[in-house]
This record gives structure tokens, sequence and C-alpha cells, in this order.
């Protein structure tokens, strides 16, 4: 055989698979999941300084920090340590109580405040992929949430069909009300940010006055602002039984970051609407129908904050009234950037601020301000919204890599072309 017919096997490059893999951990370490963590860590150490500093006993013990400065550091550690096993006991494992139940309890507690976050932070991540802000969340949840409690009081169907039917209702209502916005975005160019603010004042005032109305209350007009107690065939049932209040509405919001992966990261519908949020002109060039996209996407958000509405709406046995959004529309949009607009980001994010809102009652029991969590809530908010700042305090993360030619390794540079 002769040697031009051999086949060479030529050896990669010395250290160009440590360079692969170099690139890999820098691009991880550059990414929005390292420093959505980054601004958790610093949420969490800012809320110790500030429990450390409005605890009378260790404030007491600055007045002889000289002379005994180990009794501040004792003292301080050890109402740190109190703080965050009081949040760890009322968000995850109650290791004070008797039984397994009361342990897990915590647990199904940070899971029922999730499911609600989950699902409207998807609505709101959608939005933010698609180019849009969708600041209404809280009209479109009790837009959803009253259209869910008709269709739950006043309609008398079989048992799972009730449910079923009560829960599209409300699936429909929140995507409509966000339609809206989305609507005259499209054809009029209103800015969404103004409208969904708008539509969230008059969806409350409408929903208010329906609760005082025949509409949802049954009595006459000026009674108190409340629905009926649903129909029991229209209601979610418990997940793990009597003694816990998680709900299969939970199961529904899980469901949902699926359904939100799978349209955004897999579906046609899903890359056009990327496309009109990255370069809307590009998208306009390529064939997307641009004002389509937007009706879309916001129709979609109002969907996905629609099953936080179904949630709220028939998760309960009983009546609820106009403060049913309970924050959760703004919330969600917290959720949504500490999320990255991903559905696993989102998700975990929800799981976050749940386990935060469930750990309210067991800080209290330790003279904790449970407005402590809500710093926590907000300065995540900051860092996330502030990249530099992270970076000014976390100098060791890299920069995102630009992107270059794989052949030169020169920046991409775009084509100009002289019209003729």
């Amino acid at each position: 055989m002769s040697s031009s017919s051999q086949t060479v096997q030529r050896t990669p490059a010395p250290g160009k698979r440590h360079i692969e893999w170099r690139d890999v951990m820098h691009d991880i370490a550059a990414g929005s999941v390292v420093r959505s963590i980054a601004a958790v860590v610093l949420s969490l150490i800012v809320a110790a300084i500030l429990i450390i500093f409005t605890n009378e006993e260790v404030l007491s013990t600055l007045g002889y920090f000289f002379s005994r400065p180990g009794d501040f550091f004792v003292t301080a550690g050890q109402t740190i340590a109190t703080s965050f096993g009081a949040m760890f006991r009322g968000a995850i494992f109650n290791t004070n109580a008797a039984t397994f139940e009361g342990a897990i309890k915590p647990l199904t507690e940070s899971l029922r405040f999730a499911g609600p976050l989950i699902a409207a932070g998807l609505g709101i991540a959608l939005t933010f992929r698609a180019g849009l802000f969708n600041i209404g969340g809280q009209g479109q949840l009790l837009m959803g949430a009253a259209w869910a409690a008709w269709g739950a009081t006043m309609l008398h169907l079989p048992p799972v069909i009730h449910l079923v039917v009560a829960a599209l209702m409300g699936l429909v209502g929140a995507s409509l009300w966000a339609g809206i916005a989305g609507f005259l975005k499209a054809r009029t160019g209103a800015h969404e940010v103004i409208v969904t603010i708008m539509l969230n004042y008059v969806a409350l005032g409408l929903v208010t006055f329906a609760m005082r109305s025949p509409i949802l209350n049954g009595t006459s007009t000026g009674s108190a602002a409340t629905t009926l107690p649903p129909d029991p065939n229209a209601v979610f049932p418990r997940l793990l039984g009597d003694g816990f209040e998680l709900r299969w509405s939970f199961v529904l919001c899980i469901l949902a970051v699926v359904v939100f992966w799978w349209i955004m990261e897999r579906s046609a519908l899903g890359f056009r609407l990327r496309m009109v949020g990255l370069n809307p002109d590009a998208a306009r060039s390529a064939g997307v129908n641009v004002s389509r996209a937007i009706i879309a996407a916001m129709l979609l958000s109002g969907a996905f904050v629609g099953v936080a509405a179904v949630n709220q709406a028939l998760g309960r046995d009983g009546n609820f009234g106009p403060s049913i959004d309970a924050g959760i529309g703004f919330t969600a949009i917290t959720v949504a950037l500490l999320g990255g607009s991903r559905a696993v980001g989102v998700l975990f994010a929800g799981l976050l601020f749940g386990a935060l809102q469930a750990a309210r009652p067991a800080m209290q029991v330790v003279d904790v301000s449970p407005e402590i969590l809500g710093v926590i809530q907000g300065l995540i908010v900051l860092f996330i919204a502030a990249p530099p700042l992270v970076k000014a305090i976390f100098p060791f993360l890299p920069a995102p890599r630009e992107i270059k030619d794989v052949a030169t390794g020169a920046r991409p540079q775009l084509e100009r072309k002289d019209d003729e």
C-alpha cells in the first residue's frame, strides 16, 4: 500500500483540551447563574448585618466593646445563627417538631407560596424574552382570579369538568387582559409599561366592583367586596392530605414550567418571539410579523399569570377579596429577573422566594422583623439589575467573552453594502 493512501491520524495539539475546558469554566463563571447566586449571597450578608445591629443584646455589648470585644462577636454570631436557623425551620424542615408531618410542613408551605410566584414569574419572563416589560401582573392576576371565581361559583357542573372549566376561565381572563396591552403596543405604539400599570388600577376597580355586586357576590350592590365560596367541585384537592395546605394546583404550576420551556426553546413561535426580543428590525426583515409576535407574547404572558390566578382562586375552600393578588404580580418581576428569564431559573427563583415568604412567622418568633425578608428581596433585585456593582464586590468574577471568528480570532464585523 502506498504512503499516499495511508490515513494519517493527527494528535490534538497539547493544551487544546485544557483551553476548551478553561473556556467552559470561564463562561460558567461569567454567566447569569453565578451572578444570581452572588446576588443572593450579598443580600443574605446585608441582611445578617441588619439583624446584628438591630438586636438589643448585640447593641448592649458595644458599650464595652474595647474592653471585651469577644462578647460582641459571640453575641453577634449567636444572633445570626438563631435568625437563620429560624428561617431554615420555617421554610425547609422544622427540627423542633414532634412528628414527621410537623417537620416537613414548612417545606410544603414554601412550595405552596412558591407555586403562584413560579407561574407568574414565567409570564413576566416570557415578555422579557420578547423584548417587552409586563408590569401588569397584578391586574392580570385579579382578572384571572375573578373569571375563575365566577366559573367556580355561578356554574354547576360535574366534579372534574367544573374544575377544568373554572381553571380555563381563569387562564382566558388573565390572557385577554394582558392582550389589551399587547394590542395597543402593536397597533398604536403605546408603551407597554404605562399601559400595564394603568390596567392594574382598572382591573382592581372592576374586580372590586364585581365583588360588591351580584356578579361575584350574589347579593345586592354595596355589600362587602368579596366573592361567594366556590363550589367544592371547582376547588383543587389537597396534595398530601388534610394536614397540609399544599394543593394539586402546585402541580399545575410545575407543568407550566415545562410548557414554558417547550414554547421558548423548542417551538417555532418561541423562536420568533426571541427574534423579536433580540432585534425587531432584523426579525421583520426575516419575515416575522412583529405586531402579531407582540400580541402573542402578551397573550401567552397573561396565560401564565392566569395559572397563578387559578392557583390563588381555586386553591382554597373559602371566598376571597381584592387582596387575592398578595403582591404576587410585582414579586414575579423579581422572580423573572433572578431566574434569568429561563424556565429552570424561574423555577428555583420562585422556590427561593416562596421559602422566604414561608419563613416569616418563624422569624417573628425569634424577635427578628419579617421586613428583613423584604429587604433581602429588594437587594436581590438591586444586585441583579446592577452587574457592575456585583463585579466591583467580586472582582475575581470574569467578564463575558467576546464572540470572535473561529478561523481568524477577530471580532466579526457586519458587512455594509452600499446602494448601487
